[in-house]
């Protein structure tokens, strides 16, 4: 849907040229959520506002679909490109249903069919029409207004949203909020949507992709799980910070860290936990041959994984288990604490 090759952007200082976008390059395929992210000065904002040319790129090119965009009237670029920004940028005279009707009015919506549109948005976006429709900008929360922002920015259809640090002027548990309704907005309309934050929790909860950037530059460019098992360097590490470790769980599964039950045949323990997607000791003694209890007193610590027949894929230690979980069983089978000097629940064994 969007493509940026080579693209540029260099502005001029005391006379000083400064590449706020140095040579930035990717791809935002149709229906995805591509967050861009980063230091202060990394030139985030910058790329973004390129795409809809609020920015000319000094150099490099921009399509969508295919074409450049410096082929596009700018003004119908922008009309058929969704734009939300901190604080919603509403206009405090225009009730809430007009601050939504905005682009549709423009573009010359019969005033009816503006109004259905935007009470469907403000149900979309969990605003009850009939209670808001008619109220004013300044008699709405924080939250609200960003709520509305989302709507208007949805209004004509677009196939585009470009959302620039929506979130960040509102306080952490309307965030929180927010972040799960643009998530189940998102997947009910399978925008293309490029979202510029400075929040790393914020783009792991969003982000199908995440491009990180430094210093004008593309540092990495991949899903949340590359970012967390396959850093491209020390900057990506730091950035995620030290919660890294807890992060990628949500992106791994246990089949993938287990030990091949190849390896593990001898050693299938007496009693093992049973986990959903893990298989009983006597499920696992039946599907190797009966050789499921040799050596259990030797190794009665851990449990089996099955792959998605059922069948053992692999087996997995209580101590292995506890790493995953960021965690260290003491000899005594409770839990070191953790980094973040929290008690955590202790592992059973």
């Amino acid at each position: 849907m969007i493509t940026l090759e080579q693209v540029s952007k260099v502005f001029t200082s005391n006379g000083q040229a400064v590449r706020a976008v140095d040579n930035v390059s990717f791809e935002v395929g149709e229906g995805e959520l591509h967050v861009l992210i980063g230091p202060s000065g990394s030139g985030k904002t910058t790329t973004m506002r390129m795409i809809n040319q609020l920015e000319e790129p000094s150099e490099g090119r921009i399509t969508i679909n295919g074409r450049d965009i410096q082929s596009f009237d700018v003004v119908e670029l922008r009309r058929n490109i969704g734009y939300v920004i901190q604080q919603g940028g509403l206009f405090p005279h225009f009730t809430v249903a007009d601050n939504v009707s905005v682009v549709p009015r423009l573009l010359g919506w019969p005033k009816h069919k503006r109004r259905e549109r935007a009470y469907e948005l403000l149900e979309l976006v969990g605003l009850e029409p009939d209670v808001f429709a008619n109220r004013y900008p300044r008699q709405l929360s924080g939250g609200q207004q960003q709520r509305v922002g989302v709507a208007r920015a949805l209004a004509a259809d677009p196939p585009i949203i470009l959302m620039d640090e929506p979130f960040g002027a509102v306080d952490p548990i309307t965030r929180k909020q927010l972040q799960r309704e643009l998530s189940r907005i998102q997947a009910e309309v399978h925008k293309t949507i490029v979202f510029v934050t400075h929040d790393i929790s914020e783009a792991f909860i969003l982000g199908d992709r995440i491009v990180l950037m430094n210093e004008g530059r593309v540092v990495q460019n991949g899903t949340p799980a590359d970012l967390l098992r396959r850093p491209a360097g020390d900057f990506v590490t730091t950035f995620i910070g030290e919660d890294r470790a807890i992060r990628a769980l949500q992106y791994t599964t246990l089949s993938e860290v287990a030990v091949p039950s190849a390896d593990a045949v001898d050693s299938v323990p007496e009693h093992g936990l049973v986990l959903p997607g893990t298989l009983s000791v006597p499920e696992a003694g039946r599907y190797l041959g009966g050789q499921g209890h040799n050596g259990a007193t030797d190794r009665p610590d851990g449990f089996w994984i099955s792959d998605e027949s059922g069948r053992p894929s692999g087996y997995l230690t209580y101590q292995q288990f506890a790493t995953l979980l960021g965690e260290t069983l003491t000899a005594t089978g409770g839990v070191e604490r953790n980094p973040t000097g929290e008690d955590a629940d202790a592992v059973p064994v």
